[in-house]
């Protein structure tokens, strides 16, 4: 091992060329806008009256405790949860983006998110990647995360380490300007932590990242902070 890494992994990254691994800027910037959202289930208030801006590029950590509304808050900026009031608008140079545009612009990687496991890995990516363009090519990619041996193994068959590698390959290498993770290091070992931080680090400089933990290994890569607990309302 070579500083937590597999001798063969890290040989890889060393092969990696500068041109290769850089997802390409946006031409032109990407914000998502929260106005004033809240969200309730039954009598009980999630988030109240939250406004924030995501530019992009920026990484930003959704920070609370177990259950205090994390995922719920990177549902809704995914689209997948409706607030009870306000709402999220995504813009793209000044002009916002149809709702139903909005999936095509977001990758996501969470416990909740299942794969499909009656796949092989080979054909789960060539699968998700026929919807959204690869930074890289498939075979490169289960290099990448160290499951060459497995690439025509069913999924069903992965431990849980194995598998939370690939749901991070399939979000952070999807060619998408917004990328969303929700405890991105679940069931990883130290190797599968620092694959995380490198992957991360290599092929997402120029996205939107929103990581929901409140794990610091998990979001130290992040520059800025977003306390769920400032937007409840007091008891």
């Amino acid at each position: 091992m070579f500083g937590g890494m597999h001798l063969s992994t890290f040989k890889y990254w060393t092969i990696l060329k500068p041109s290769m691994v850089d997802s390409k800027p946006m031409q032109m910037p990407l914000t998502i806008e929260l106005q004033q959202v809240s969200k309730r289930f039954g009598q009980e208030q999630i988030v109240q009256q939250l406004s924030h801006t995501f530019l992009q590029p920026s990484s930003t950590a959704l920070l609370g405790i177990n259950g205090s509304g994390k995922s719920t808050l990177l549902q809704i900026i995914a689209g997948y949860i409706t607030p009870t009031k306000g709402k999220v608008v995504y813009n793209l140079n000044g002009n916002p983006i149809p709702a139903e545009e909005i999936y095509q612009l977001v990758s996501y990687c969470a416990p909740y998110l299942e794969l499909i496991e009656e796949m092989t890995l080979e054909e789960f990516l060539n699968y998700h990647f026929s919807f959204k363009k690869p930074l890289l090519p498939i075979a490169e990619i289960i290099q990448l995360i160290g499951l060459t041996s497995a690439s025509n193994k069913y999924i069903s068959n992965f431990s849980s380490g194995m598998k939370q590698r690939v749901k991070l390959a399939q979000a952070i290498l999807s060619d998408t300007p917004i990328l969303l993770l929700d405890e991105p290091c679940t069931n990883l070992d130290e190797d599968g932590i620092q694959l995380y931080k490198k992957l991360v680090s290599l092929f997402a400089q120029n996205k939107i990242i929103i990581v929901a933990s409140n794990d610091m290994q998990e979001y130290e890569i992040c520059q800025q902070q977003l306390k769920i607990s400032d937007f409840k309302q007091p008891k």
